[in-house]
């Protein structure tokens, strides 16, 4: 019988024929008490407060740091800790008094019949929850989907033809998914969701935030990924590369070894879910859904004192004398290297071979040893790689060796970590020549036995005060790379330039060598695991502060799923609601946006519909109600498309020209008519056009409008940012306001804004006689928040008899000034066709009625004309007459 972890597969990844592959389901842990005395309720989201219990980290991973093996005399099985294990060595990043927990499978494969007691005395003696995937899941997970399609992928290996990697198969994705499900049903059987912060590592598990923040919406989750992010042109080729991205943006922070990795990842985001992002007080943020999704950048470092221990190990030392006899008079460049075709082993070959034949002077004098560590996999590529790094070593001892020299040394075999500080704390010079790795931490290890310890010091006989040195050649495409400054950064590819590099390591002062090594020494020995770790947690503590200060609800199917955060008063817009506010008041005014609103932003064909010009009629014909369109649309547009709405207001250009009716005169109010800047501004927005492919200008007769919708979108937001400070200098003197908006950068008089509209015509009939007592305004974009904010301050105004039942509201699930929010333009219409359907059609009318005792005033918060009663000679707050 299938467990709750296959549950819904169905839902989560539209195939059903996993479950009759993996009929045979790992066992559920019992249930654990989160609170003294209480047994949490895992099927629901916990309400029990464990304030009173110890601060608890959850560590997700796909390994558990331990180490298994079965006695041979007892059968039974026992487990330690791996000391190695970096999920381990993060610990000492928390407080003493933090209860770690790992989630995560084992390395050796248990009988089911003893998976009940292993989880036992894992869970009690070590705090580890053990997933048990079956083992058929377990190998289309790991060496299907992780090793044949995210790691050679992550690394910039495309699958062109099948000798070159393997195509995408749906079968091993299914088990991606199915893996990732049962590590978040392990991670729900211990967690506190309200106290517990869940911290889930690598790609191995990149759809689990998935999971967990669909049972528990404000789940304190941070991601750490430790391999390469590729760039978009690789990334994009992912069929599933939408179900991982929202994966990932489904943690609360998510951390990458550099730049340059972060980047790639927002890149994607950007091209592939149109997301934008910013620096945030020195912070980069996602806006996710109302969420703000944080990036961290920061390398992982080694645990010093467990590299100390092994220094002052007398095996250590004791191998440190014996190969410095061995290679005494020798110049020892080390390389410490995972057989793959990533790390460069071949090339590095290459370089030393290339050296020797450029500076005979070496030969004889320069050995360098490459220790293999061994193949995590027994591909074919691996196999090809492993015959062709021997084949050239065993070319260059040919031909530069003899019977007591080899330059270059293959150490194939496992290798003592104490042996292999001993190598470390020997090498001149280390090279890691990697063509694509994520984080490789020999190159600090090397530093740090370099350094070495008082005791070590001791055992070879070196003096204390001797100066360290150390010199390192290491590939610009590594992870550590951009935090060794002192290195000598190579391109792995440009075998010359790498042997040029040997021989700068080689032959540069000691002061420098002195020099640089005690730069790398200050930056690794304070920026271990334990900085990594707490760093990263406090800025996981940060990005989920505001959790509970808004109101989250779940949203979409499947790996779609995501949760939308918004303030506590924002809701939707009920239908019954507003019209029974509708019905019981007669001054209405409603204030409609156009693109977005009323007609779809996706639709090609931009002219309002027949059923929109219906519904628009019948709510003017209502005299009860003053209807407007407020848009950023030329007035020309707008008259042709409403030519058959006769009482309808119209607002163009985000309401620089107005016209009440289509008897009226199209109005430009109080606005500066100096538009001799727009002479200075279309030259400017020409060169940016010819300069970035897709962009185009739109001329209006008030503003200009940069459109890069259709451009590159990283090279078009660049050439955005680059033209609004161009604009901003040039127009620094003029009339003008520079806006950045969605894809756009316009620029138009000052002063001209949506709210403006909304508060003439809101001040117009409160000075009629007329004040309104229902007010609506229906709006999808930024500029719209400005008419927002301006009918909740202008119906505030003391001059009103009472306050007017208001109803601002945005298109779409956002953070927004507007109390309300509906779905689409479609729940829009229909939301308009529903009022229409409560008015009372009676005698036309002209709103002309409504200027015909007015004056004009100049308000002081914006030069605008602003009616004034003749009869009642009232004033409208703020506003004095001219």
């Amino acid at each position: 019988m299938a467990s709750r972890s296959y549950a819904n597969l169905l839902d989560l990844i539209g195939g059903g024929d996993l479950l009759d592959d993996f009929v045979q389901s790992p066992r559920n842990l019992p249930r654990v008490m989160t609170v003294p005395g209480i047994i949490s309720d895992l099927d629901g989201d916990s309400d029990v407060s464990s304030s009173g219990c110890r601060e608890r980290k959850i560590i997700v991973a796909n390994m558990l740091p331990l180490q298994a093996k079965r006695d041979i005399e007892t059968g039974k099985w026992c487990f330690s800790w791996d000391e190695d294990s970096i999920l381990l060595q993060l610990k000492d990043g928390f407080s003493s008094d933090t209860e770690v927990i790992y989630v995560g499978s084992l390395k050796v494969e248990i009988d089911t019949s003893e998976q009940d007691a292993v989880a036992h005395k894992l869970l009690g003696d070590f705090n580890c929850v053990p997933t048990f995937l079956p083992h058929e899941l377990q190998k289309k997970f790991y060496l299907g989907f992780c090793k044949q399609q995210l790691w050679p992928l992550f690394h910039y290996m495309l699958p062109i033809c099948s000798d070159h990697g393997d195509r995408f198969d749906r079968a091993i994705w299914q088990a991606y998914v199915s893996a990732n499900k049962i590590f978040a049903d392990k991670v729900m059987e211990v967690i506190n969701p309200d106290d517990d912060f869940v911290w889930v590592h690598d790609y191995h598990l990149m759809v689990l935030p998935t999971f967990l923040r669909k049972k528990f919406n404000r789940v304190k989750l941070g991601f750490f990924l430790h391999s390469p992010f590729p760039s978009s042109e690789i990334y994009r080729t992912l069929p599933v590369r939408d179900e991982i991205l929202r994966g990932l943006l489904n943690s609360d922070l998510i951390g990458f070894h550099t730049f340059d990795y972060a980047r790639h990842f927002l890149s994607c985001c950007s091209r592939m879910l149109g997301l934008d992002y910013e620096s945030k007080r020195g912070h980069i943020g996602l806006d996710y859904f109302g969420r703000t999704i944080f990036i961290k950048i920061l390398p992982v470092g080694i645990h010093m004192g467990r590299l100390d221990s092994v220094l002052n190990l007398p095996s250590t030392s004791s191998k440190l004398k014996e190969i410095q006899e061995e290679f005494k008079d020798k110049k020892v460049i080390l390389g410490v290297d995972d057989m793959d075709i990533f790390k460069g082993i071949n090339l590095k070959f290459l370089a030393v071979e290339q050296l020797l034949q450029q500076k005979p002077h070496l030969q004889g004098q320069v050995v360098l040893i490459q220790v293999v560590n061994p193949a995590r996999g027994s591909g074919k590529d691996v196999q090809e790689a492993k015959k062709e790094a021997y084949s050239i070593a065993q070319r260059i001892n040919d031909r530069y060796g003899s019977n007591d020299y080899q330059p270059v040394i293959i150490i194939d075999r496992h290798v003592p970590r104490f042996e292999k500080s001993a190598y470390y704390a020997l090498a001149e010079c280390c090279i890691v020549n990697a063509v694509r790795d994520g984080m490789n931490l020999v190159p600090y290890k090397y530093i740090v036995c370099r350094q070495g310890t008082p005791k070590l010091d001791e055992a070879v006989g070196r003096r204390s005060d001797c100066p360290r040195t150390s010199m390192l050649v290491v590939s610009e495409f590594i992870g550590c790379s951009p935090s060794l400054s002192g290195a000598i950064r190579v391109n792995p590819w440009d075998i010359e330039a790498v042997a040029d590099a040997l021989d700068m390591a080689l032959t540069i002062g000691e002061p420098e060598k002195k020099l640089r090594h005690e730069k790398h020494y200050r930056y690794v020995s304070s920026h271990d695991v334990a900085y990594w770790a707490r760093s990263f947690m406090q800025d996981l503590e940060r990005a989920c502060k505001d959790h509970y200060s808004k109101r989250c609800w779940g949203m979409g199917w499947g790996l779609a799923f995501r949760v939308i955060s918004l303030s506590h008063g924002f809701r939707k817009l009920s239908h019954d609601h507003i019209i029974s506010a509708y019905k019981r008041t007669s001054r209405r005014a409603i204030f409609l946006d156009y693109d977005g609103t009323i007609v779809s932003q996706s639709s090609i064909n931009k002219t309002p519909s027949t059923e929109v010009i219906s519904v628009l009629n019948a709510l003017c014909n209502d005299t009860k109600n003053i209807v407007f369109i407020v848009s950023g649309r030329a007035r020309d547009s707008l008259s042709e498309w409403f030519a058959s709405c006769k009482l309808l207001g119209l607002a163009a250009e985000h309401g620089y020209f107005l016209r009440w009716n289509s008897d009226s005169e199209w109005e430009t109010g109080h606005f500066s008519a100096d538009l001799d800047w727009k002479q200075i501004v279309l030259p400017v927005m020409q060169s940016y056009t010819e300069a970035t492919d897709g962009s185009n200008i739109e001329i209006k007769e008030s503003a200009l409008v940069w459109h890069h919708q259709d451009a590159d979108p990283d090279f078009g937001s660049c050439q955005a940012m680059e033209l609004l400070d161009h604009l901003e200098s040039v127009l620094a003197n003029e009339p003008a306001l520079v806006k950045r908006g969605q894809h756009i950068v316009e620029v138009k008089p000052q002063g001209v804004t949506k709210g403006l509209v909304a508060e003439k015509v809101l001040l117009n009939m409160v000075n009629g006689g007329n004040p309104p007592d229902f007010v609506m305004c229906i709006g999808d974009d930024r500029s719209d928040e400005d008419m927002f904010e301006s009918i909740l301050s202008t119906a505030s105004c003391p001059s009103l008899p009472a306050a007017p039942d208001i109803f601002a509201c945005t298109v779409g699930r956002k953070p927004s000034k507007a109390k309300y929010f509906l779905d689409d333009t479609y729940d829009v219409v229909r939301l308009l066709e529903g009022l229409a359907a409560s008015s009372n059609p009676s005698k036309p009318r002209h709103l002309g009625q409504f200027q015909c005792n007015f004056a004009v005033v100049e308000h002081d918060s914006f030069l605008a004309p602003e009616p004034v009663c003749m009869a009642s000679g009232k004033v409208p707050c703020g506003s004095r007459t001219v």
